[in-house]
């Protein structure tokens, strides 16, 4: 069930990337990539540390 929901949600998504604009989309991009590399520096800080 949990596949089904998974392939559902990027079926959305892939869709809702396809109507944005390019620059809508690189902006969004560069926002999840920032958002990520924080929160792998913020795990492995918090790893050494611990």
């Amino acid at each position: 069930m949990s596949l089904v929901v998974l392939l559902l949600g990027m079926g959305i998504l892939m869709g809702a990337a396809a109507h944005t604009s390019l620059t809508a989309f690189t902006v969004a991009a560069v926002a999840i990539v920032l958002w990520l590399a924080g929160f792998a520096v913020r795990e492995r800080l918090g790893r050494h540390r611990g």
